[in-house]
Order: C-alpha cells, then structure tokens, then sequence
C-alpha cells in the first residue's frame, strides 16, 4: 500500500508504471525530461561537461535496467538523481587518479556547459568583453565548488542548485537531516570565502 502511494504521489508514476513493463518509448520521454537537469547536477560534481554527459548516459541505462525494481519510496527524479550522484563520485574517483599522472597546462581549454573554451585575444568589443567576464566569474565559481570537499559538494549542488529539499537530499546522499543542513552551511562558507580570496572585495 505505502508503495503504490509513494509512486502515485509521483508525477512520473505512470510512466514508470510503463516502463516497468517494458515501453522503452515512454523512458525515451522520461530521458528528455530529465536530461538537462542531471547533465547539470553531474557537472557540479565532476567538474567536466563530457564526463557529466558519459555519466548521464551511463545513468540513464542503469535507470532502465533497474526500474522494474524502483518501489517508489521516492520521486522517479530523486531515485534518478541518487543514480547520478553515485557515478558521478565513481567518475571523479576515476579522474583524480588519471590527473595524477597528467601535467596541467594553462593553454588547455575550460570545459563549460557550452562546451571546450579556448583562451583567445580579447576582444575591442565591449559586449564580448561583458560576455568574457561574466564567464571568468562562472569560471571561478565553478573552481570554488569543485575545491570542496566531496560530502560538502554534493550538498551544495543538490540544494542551491538543483533545488532539493532537505529530506530529499537526506534520501539520496543516506545522511541525517541535521547533517545536511550543516554541510551546506559549511559548503555556503567555504565557497564564499573562496571567492573572496579570489576577487576579493568585489564579490
């Protein structure tokens, strides 16, 4: 009973309910809807736009393969998020050990949303200079989160940016709720020093 409740208080529950009989049409559906929104929480934590797009893709086919055993205790999108989260900490597991081996070099190019920017002349025009700007602040944004600490990142990105309540985030990451809410405000901290070390009064 708490089951099929769970599901139905879901928006997606006769999808899934479709799915789990094996209508790959439907979970096409569910796979444009859902896309952007994990592509995006995989990229907070990855830090890269094509590992976030690898580890969607790999989420979504284990969504599939598993959905005849989603109960429904959560919302489709929070079981799909607690998916995406696990690969992507795989991922940057992954990643961490291959840059360990790899030399940095300034002239490589930023992996954004939009995809790879390379470092170019700047501009004469002030639009273009606007555009730059706004996008060495995202930049350092960006370098901010990713300096958090795994725990503190998820959090951070689950909440401020994808939007979860406290309770969903507790599901999904198997922490208390009082554990959220202290890692976020460790997370908002650390982030906003970070920026203003980097820009320093201006932020």
């Amino acid at each position: 009973m708490s089951e099929n409740k769970g599901i139905r208080a879901d928006e997606d529950y006769e999808a899934v309910s479709l799915c789990k009989k094996g209508d790959v049409d439907v979970f096409e559906v569910l796979v444009r809807k859902y896309q952007k929104k994990m592509i995006n929480a995989a990229y907070r934590i990855t830090g890269s736009y094509e590992d976030a797009c690898e580890v969607v893709q790999d989420a979504f086919v284990s969504a599939y393969k598993a959905i005849k055993g989603f109960e429904g205790k959560s919302r489709f999108e929070t079981w799909l998020y607690t998916i995406v989260i696990n690969l992507s900490r795989n991922r940057l597991k992954q990643t961490r050990a291959r840059q360990q081996q790899e030399a940095f070099s300034m002239d490589d190019p930023v992996e954004t949303e939009e995809g790879s920017i390379k470092f170019e002349h700047a501009s004469n025009e002030l639009s273009a200079l606007k555009r730059l700007e706004q996008r060495e602040i995202q930049k350092k944004v960006q370098e901010c989160i990713r300096s958090l600490d795994d725990e503190f990142r998820e959090v951070l990105v689950l909440r401020d940016m994808q939007g979860f309540s406290y309770d969903e985030i507790s599901s999904m990451l198997k922490i208390a709720d009082g554990t959220v809410k202290s890692r976020l405000f460790r997370a908002r901290d650390a982030v906003k020093n970070c920026l203003k070390k980097m820009m320093g009064n201006l932020w």
